[in-house]
């Protein structure tokens, strides 16, 4: 997003946030309570200033001069034990945090909060199950949205916010057989406008296609809602054993077209390779490739089981290797102080 509409909306913060937000509770934080107001001051201002009315600022973190270290483990950030049991099997904290949320589902501020606390940004990967994107686009979630974005501000932490990811492929019900890219790109904008409404500049957007290796047929960038609300660009993309394993040829092609229509920084939103002999070599090209690329911000790894089991402990000689690569000073950083 450019520095000059986070600008503007910060001032506009100002005075909305005096009007909006004063004795809002937080929407799912802590069971719907109102948060302690000086808590959250303190945590949202490092300086100690006390003023929660100015949006916390996310540009150091847009590019920073190291890479992130991310995962996505199951229970956190509601919980922190998956991420200490991560750090201690991997010699390394993570500093970027992906979660699921459903269409629906209330703000996880407890969570963010925790998170940040231990210097870990959160990516909240937010997909719309239950719900059209058209009646999204036409303001049917208003009320939710509002109220979802308004607690999102009053945390005033950063969060990244990746919608309705892997749009452009069929298996999703938000995909291509589902919704258009016109109705894909309204509901885009629609969410970013709002949150922008009441001054919730404290979010970056991930926008975050499916590699195109399996939907070469569709074009990414009719789905694409534009430079002005995309601070990132995502890639969801996996090491199978039915590819080669080179790293130009799993994202690749998805970057060269990427480039086509935007030069926002990218990240690997989510990404793991399949348990087997060719592991240790993937986890090299994974590591290799993001150092390669100053326009890489990172990867995040889904250590989790689902259709394929891409723990890391599920290989001992691959995760060995992970740790090795895991070590060099260039992966993870303290958010708080980018």
């Amino acid at each position: 997003m450019r520095l000059l509409t986070r600008t503007r909306t910060a001032l506009t913060a100002v005075v909305l946030a005096a009007l909006t937000l004063s004795g809002c509770s937080l929407l799912g934080d802590d069971g719907g309570k109102p948060s302690s107001a000086g808590h959250a001051k303190t945590e949202a201002d490092p300086s100690g200033s006390g003023n929660n009315d100015v949006p916390y600022d996310v540009t150091p973190l847009l590019k920073p001069a190291k890479k992130y270290y991310g995962a996505a483990l199951p229970g956190a950030p509601n919980s922190l034990k998956p991420v200490e049991a991560y750090t201690g099997m991997t010699g390394k904290q993570p500093n970027l945090l992906e979660y699921y949320a459903a269409w629906g589902d209330g703000f996880d501020a407890s969570g963010v909060r925790a998170a940040w606390k231990e210097g870990a940004l959160t990516l909240m990967s937010w997909e719309p199950f239950d719900t059209t994107l058209a009646d999204i686009a036409a303001g049917k979630s208003d009320a939710y949205l509002k109220k979802y974005a308004t607690a999102v501000r009053k945390l005033n932490l950063p969060v990244v916010i990746d919608f309705a990811d892997e749009f452009n492929g069929h298996w999703e019900k938000w995909g291509t057989k589902y919704v258009t890219p016109q109705q894909f790109v309204a509901a885009w904008r629609h969410i970013h406008d709002t949150f922008a409404d009441v001054g919730a500049s404290n979010v970056i957007w991930a926008w975050a296609p499916n590699i195109i290796n399996p939907v070469k047929n569709v074009q990414l960038k009719p789905y694409y809602p534009g430079d002005a609300y995309v601070d990132w660009v995502g890639f969801v993309g996996y090491w199978t054993i039915d590819q080669d394993n080179a790293f130009s040829s799993v994202f690749g092609p998805t970057i060269d077209e990427v480039r086509t229509f935007t030069k926002k920084p990218m990240l690997l939103l989510e990404t793991a390779a399949m348990a087997g002999e060719r592991r240790r070599a993937d986890i090299r090209n994974l590591f290799a490739g993001v150092e390669a690329d100053d326009n890489m911000l990172g990867f995040i790894w889904f250590n989790q089981k689902k259709r394929a089991d891409w723990r890391l402990e599920a290989s001992p000689l691959a995760l060995k290797e992970f740790k090795r690569l895991a070590a060099d000073d260039r992966f993870g950083f303290d958010v708080r102080k980018p």
